[in-house]
């Protein structure tokens, strides 16, 4: 095995522990019935998407989902509802990385900004599939299940997006050896 790959897995691990523990203590939860929270979960996801490539990142998003619906003290519904909101919705995540970041170039924190926000929309899609398929007889009298599930999922989704960025904004200014281009 070579050193790039080697040290590629160990950062998987790594950012994948990190994102497991942003998304069980680092976490808001509770506002949403059916499950759903903002945390911090997503950042050490798009940081190893943007350092290693997507598929680094999606391979650690998977990792976190699926570590995530073991810890989960939300029981699941159907094993597709499990697959969708668990595993791939965080595999999701690291699609932040399909946004190519360049050495040295200028508007980094566009292009970051881009990534974070496809993912979190990829990420959205899956838990909105889910909401439609599966939670739709929470919908109130009256509305849409599709209506319903749009509006549960981007309450917390919406807002996981914008705090991911908003830390990945200070990581670009502060520290941006984490996010620096190394594939």
């Amino acid at each position: 095995m070579n050193r790039q790959r080697l040290l590629t897995m160990i950062e998987i691990a790594i950012m994948a522990g990190i994102g497991v523990l942003f998304s069980t203590y680092i976490t808001i939860r509770g506002l949403w019935p059916q499950g759903g929270s903002v945390s911090l979960a997503m950042v050490p996801i798009v940081i190893l998407s943007f350092r290693r490539g997507w598929v680094a990142g999606v391979i650690c998003g998977l990792l976190v989902g699926m570590l995530n619906f073991v810890l989960a003290a939300t029981p699941p519904v159907h094993p597709v509802q499990v697959v969708l909101d668990y595993p791939l919705a965080f595999a999701l995540l690291g699609t932040a990385g399909w946004i190519r970041l360049q050495p040295g170039e200028k508007g980094t924190f566009w292009k970051v900004a881009a990534g974070v926000t496809l993912a979190g929309l990829l990420r959205f899609l899956a838990h909105f599939i889910s909401g439609v398929v599966w939670f739709g007889s929470f919908a109130p009298k009256g509305m849409s299940v599709w209506v319903y599930s749009f509006l549960y999922n981007i309450s917390y989704i919406l807002p996981d997006i914008l705090v991911s960025t908003a830390v990945m904004a200070l990581l670009i200014r502060n520290a941006p050896q984490l996010i620096r281009v190394n594939q």
